[in-house]
């Protein structure tokens, strides 16, 4: 075994690349809740971009080595230390066996990404080891992680000697107020004038399927539900109630609410790091516009993220 969870965090999962090709069976995405960050807690331990990582929302993980490691930690800002020495996110660690890693609440953002040189072994369906908590498959039996769990890694720790660190421009910036560029959903048309009063927070209602937007949403023309059809993570459905959720990977593949917007691919990521009381606040794009924005990113991380596919 190669890591014993002395504290598990709140819901805490092993996480790879999202299940494509599979949501017309039904099957949720899963995935890392913030692509971005987990490419970068990978990208030090010398792993591919989406290998298999802990997702660690909240903050508040203890793990202890059973064997040498190499780690990288990105996303949330948190404390971090190893047997109560400070470490440092965004920068190769080393770990020897008999070490305790612990990662305090953050400060900003929710989750925090822990890779291991190798990547995390997990359970593996339909050829990929994303847990998915809704259905109860891949990672770790399918759950969150508990005290006393073990976990091993792929090549058994090790990892080579060279140290790197997360180039400054590329390290995000996160706070308590977001702001998410958006394509219009097929219901758009139904909240008419939404972009004039933007007071959105996010609300305690909030786990992988989706977080709960509260604000001045404009009142629904027309019905409130509709023929279910299919949505995606990113997805922005407004309910008869007058609050709106947006839709995070474990989401389900169809829905009767409203889709009235959707967060465009180059923001979709920030979405796995808005923690509840945070200000949201969304920005109209094109299609157009959205797909010369994701290919602008995708270009900015490409030296140093080769693979990433956000």
């Amino acid at each position: 075994m190669s890591f014993a969870v002395l504290q598990a965090g709140i819901q805490s999962t092993l996480q790879e690349a999202p299940r494509r090709g599979v949501r017309y069976m039904g099957i949720p995405a899963s995935g890392p809740a913030d692509t971005l960050s987990m490419a970068l807690a990978n990208r030090l331990v010398g792993n591919a971009a989406a290998e298999c990582a802990l997702e660690v929302p909240y903050g508040m993980l203890s793990l202890k080595a059973m064997t040498d490691h190499i780690v990288g930690i990105a996303g949330a800002t948190a404390a971090i230390n190893v047997d109560g020495q400070p470490g440092l996110m965004h920068r190769t660690l080393k770990i020897k066996a008999g070490q305790t890693l612990n990662i305090g609440a953050p400060e900003y953002g929710l989750r925090v990404y822990v890779a291991v040189s190798g990547g995390f072994a997990a359970d593996t369906f339909l050829g990929n080891k994303s847990t998915c908590l809704p259905a109860g498959f891949g990672g770790l039996k399918g759950r969150a992680l508990r005290k006393g769990d073990m976990l091993n890694t792929q090549n058994g720790g090790g990892g080579g000697s060279t140290i790197l660190e997360t180039p400054m421009k590329m390290r995000q910036v996160l706070s308590h107020s977001f702001a998410l560029r958006c394509v219009p959903g097929p219901d758009e048309s139904r909240i008419p004038d939404w972009e004039h009063k933007q007071d959105f927070k996010a609300t305690r209602r909030a786990d992988r399927i989706g977080i709960e937007i509260a604000g001045s949403w404009p009142k629904l023309k027309g019905a409130g539900l509709k023929a279910s059809a299919p949505v995606f993570p990113g997805a922005i459905q407004l309910t008869p109630s007058g609050t709106a959720f947006a839709l995070l990977p474990d989401a389900q593949t169809t829905g009767g609410y409203p889709h009235v917007l959707q967060v465009a691919l180059a923001d979709r990521h920030l979405l796995g790091q808005i923690r509840p009381g945070d200000n949201i606040r969304f920005l109209k794009r094109s299609a157009e516009d959205a797909a010369y924005d994701l290919r602008l990113k995708q270009t900015f991380f490409e030296d140093w993220l080769p693979d990433l596919r956000l």
